[in-house]
């Protein structure tokens, strides 16, 4: 199959191509770098032109509430009508485990957005959403420095590695389209500020990190396990553990 991947030069999408060449597809990699911007539409159809699949896992330049909002339904509304022009027979999304459980925060807002838009257009569709990345422990926490301390949520999450996201993604990029959602996530419940206090400690991070259940996480304040997926949801099998002694090994 030819299967388009928006965003498919960045963390996920990179890998979603890798995966779908190794499985014999014609995994091309679509982005403002290779003239196809989803924005202004420009470049659209052309990339389209005989694809099965369209996946998108493209992510917005700013997260402020209305710029957020504005790339994620203008590039969903622009990728859905060329899909139609073009022929193209399932759209895949990858979204966000708990979006429509926390509706204070304007990036979630902006994902269920787009999610409607999405399941509304008539495209056969298939949803992935995931839990928040191991990848992004380091950054949640230095976003969250005051006056030397890294202040995050306690909130429980339940992250996962990219490369498992990634795999299920392209998965769904080569199975039928379900019209519907499925979630991913990582084995292991965690409170954020554990999260960031065993990545800081993994690269020698001595910033100290002090967790509150009044402190936002995207805009929003978790007080239950809104960031973690229901009955059903695909486990991974990587571990926190695991993920950083990797990271640690490649670093050596």
């Amino acid at each position: 199959m030819k299967i388009v991947v928006i965003g498919g030069t960045g963390l996920i999408g990179s890998r979603v191509v890798e995966l779908l060449g190794e499985h014999g597809h014609d995994a091309v990699a679509a982005s403002p770098s290779s003239g196809v911007d989803t924005i202004t539409g420009e470049g659209l159809e052309d990339a389209f032109k005989g694809a099965d699949v369209v996946v998108d896992v493209s992510n917005s330049p700013s997260f402020a509430d209305d710029d957020v909002l504005a790339f994620f339904t203008t590039s969903t509304r622009n990728q859905l009508s060329a899909e139609k022009s073009s022929g193209v027979k399932h759209h895949v999304a990858l979204s966000i485990v708990g979006a429509d459980r926390l509706p204070h925060s304007g990036y979630l807002r902006a994902k269920v957005a787009q999610e409607k838009l999405i399941r509304d257009s008539g495209q056969p569709y298939s949803i992935v959403r995931a839990t928040q990345f191991y990848e992004f422990a380091k950054a949640i926490g230095a976003a969250g420095v005051v006056d030397g301390v890294a202040r995050v949520s306690s909130g429980v999450m339940q992250p996962v590695a990219a490369a498992d996201v990634s795999a299920a993604v392209a998965m769904a990029a080569e199975a039928r389209s379900t019209n519907g959602i499925a979630e991913i996530a990582g084995p292991e419940k965690i409170a954020q500020d554990d999260f960031v206090r065993r990545a800081f400690a993994a690269i020698g991070e001595s910033t100290p990190v002090v967790g509150s259940p009044e402190t936002p996480y995207f805009g929003a304040v978790i007080d239950g396990d809104e960031l973690t997926p229901g009955p059903g949801a695909r486990v991974a099998a990587t571990t926190f553990d695991q993920w950083l002694a990797a990271q640690r090994a490649a670093a050596q």
